[in-house]
């Protein structure tokens, strides 16, 4: 027979417990929950006199319900918010007590209650937890672009904490959000912040809310309103790139583009190839820069060549060729280069590079950006085999996010940077 129940409570207090339920509590020796949950059930309503225990110190919590245990006082029943077993005090418990004296029985969990009073449905969704806890897995799916996240948040991480770092990552995607108070209760609450934009993150800053809240976030793909005046010239924000809906964390980043341009040493009149081009994001940046040169960017997906098209529109650029194609055979029907910028190879970093080698003019340069050490092995050994002259810039970078009332960094995935050039012909004077 179990000896203790652990049962969830919703803000509804005892109207929401189902009559088995509230059998077993009338029933129990010792009823432990904070002062809220014990409210809910008061001396009156049991049929016999029950022991009442504050949930306050776990530790010493345990040790009473232990000792209780031992002296057969039981039934227990210990009285929790929503599911026990979901982020709740349920996994603790079985980590203190015997499992097998241990029945729970489940509310519904204000994440359930969130999804449904927004009519979505959330199967799919992303749960994170920042209540007591670090903002890392919370940055690390905003970065990812998760479709559906719901946020279990406390009193300093926080609508306002997650608005301030949401402003800060300078997302490639934008998030609808909603701030779901009071769930199940009298002052239940639903607050819509139509998007991620300045205005309304600091509306969202202002807002008052109420301790016992959920945060849902529903990415969708509308693209940031751009000013062509406002833009610098140099180093374009990532938001400001239609990206890939399933993958907007994949671009090559705003710090790691300006150090590539760098390296490309770029001049007006030029041939450029961009390699594995993606969203189009570095020839973009070429194209801004020097409108009298040719930017082929080849991109074998049709989502990438679209995204392109859609990029080349969005910032008004007419000196890009978007190239559906896989190298290195695509290459080939390319005019001769003066630089090449290879973002992804598919496999075939070699051959793609036997095609540059053949269709570089004179004073060209190749500059790769690798993130594993096996394509930067392959690369390494193709120009120690050709004599290539070549350095390399290893890029480890990080932002700053706000972090509650503090500030730290989340780095950003290494590259490493290859700048790589014809050999040198040595000459001999006689």
């Amino acid at each position: 027979m179990t000896k203790i129940h652990v049962v969830g409570v919703g803000l509804d207090g005892s109207v929401g417990v189902s009559e088995k339920v509230r059998q077993l509590i009338k029933q129990a020796k010792l009823l432990v929950g904070s002062s809220r949950h014990l409210d809910y059930f008061s001396q009156s309503q049991t049929d016999i006199p029950t022991e009442r225990l504050l949930l306050g110190d776990l530790s010493q919590t345990i040790t009473k319900i232990r000792q209780h245990l031992k002296q057969g006082t039981n039934p227990i029943v210990i009285l929790v918010s929503g599911d026990p077993l979901f982020f709740g005090l349920g996994r603790l418990l079985l980590a203190e007590l015997p499992p097998e004296e241990l029945t729970f029985h489940p509310h519904l969990s204000s994440i359930q209650l969130a999804f449904n009073r927004l009519k979505i449905p959330w199967q799919d969704a992303k749960i994170v937890s920042i209540h007591g806890r670090s903002v890392d897995e919370l940055i690390s799916v905003l970065q990812q672009g998760v479709e559906k996240i719901a946020v279990l948040t406390d009193a300093t991480n926080n609508p306002r904490a997650i608005a301030s770092l949401l402003e800060s990552l300078s997302l490639p995607s934008q998030y609808k959000i909603w701030v779901c108070e009071n769930l199940g209760g009298d002052r239940e609450r639903i607050l819509e912040i139509p998007n991620s934009q300045k205005l309304d993150l600091r509306f969202l800053q202002e807002e008052k809310f109420s301790l016992l809240n959920v945060v849902v976030l529903l990415r969708h793909n509308k693209n940031k309103e751009l000013n062509l005046n406002n833009l610098p010239k140099l180093g374009i924000p990532d938001d400001c790139f239609a990206c890939f809906s399933d993958r907007p964390g994949l671009i090559t980043k705003r710090e790691v583009r300006v150090l590539i341009l760098g390296e490309l040493a770029l001049h007006p009149r030029q041939v450029v190839w961009d390699i594995g081009a993606g969203t189009g994001s570095v020839s973009i940046e070429v194209a801004r820069l020097f409108p009298s040169s040719q930017v082929y960017a080849i991109e074998k997906t049709a989502a990438g060549i679209s995204l392109i098209h859609k990029n080349c529109d969005r910032f008004q650029v007419e000196n890009i060729t978007a190239v559906a194609g896989k190298a290195p055979n695509i290459l080939l029907d390319l005019p001769k280069c003066d630089r090449v910028f290879v973002g992804g190879s598919g496999g075939s970093l070699g051959e793609i590079l036997n095609v540059c080698a053949q269709n570089l003019n004179p004073d060209g340069v190749v500059v790769l950006a690798l993130a594993t050490l096996e394509h930067l092995n392959t690369a390494l050994s193709w120009f120690k085999s050709h004599n290539w002259e070549f350095k390399l810039l290893q890029v480890q970078l990080s932002r700053s996010v706000p972090v509650r009332e503090l500030t730290r960094f989340a780095p950003l995935n290494p590259v490493t940077i290859v700048t790589a050039k014809f050999p040198k012909i040595l000459t001999t004077e006689h």
